[in-house]
């Protein structure tokens, strides 16, 4: 059984797939952070200073020790906007890499040029021009 997990974590696709997601968590954080630090504030100011982490519906006020139960639509909606960036920069990763799929089975599927002469039949052609003059 080791031997056999060994193998399965040792094929290729699997440590792409490792890669792909460490990559993927710091991609988030990267949108997280242009979502919350740069897009949402004017977005806020354009609206009258208002900060969409903060906007919910109280259905029941804090009482006690009893905490606040509300929907955080605010918050919803920021994730969103996250998702959106995340799913179009994808989309144009796909692109990019099915244009260049498209592209090089453009280039295997074209026809070989004709061959062109061998070297003895233009070395026979240079010799009978040469026999003419």
């Amino acid at each position: 059984m080791i031997k056999e997990f060994k193998d399965f974590i040792m094929k290729g696709n699997v440590l792409d797939l490792a890669v792909a997601v460490i990559i993927a968590g710091a991609f988030g954080a990267i949108v997280t952070s242009f979502t919350n630090d740069i897009l949402m504030p004017p977005i806020g100011m354009a609206l009258g200073d208002v900060d969409f982490t903060q906007l919910k519906f109280i259905l029941q006020a804090a009482d006690g020790d009893a905490p606040e139960v509300a929907i955080r639509y605010g918050q919803f909606i920021k994730y969103i906007i996250d998702f959106i960036i995340i799913a179009f920069i994808l989309f144009l990763i796909v692109r990019a890499y099915n244009k260049a799929n498209e592209k090089k089975k453009q280039e295997e599927a074209a026809p070989a040029p004709p061959p062109g002469p061998s070297e003895i039949d233009l070395l026979k052609e240079i010799r009978d021009l040469l026999q003419k003059n």
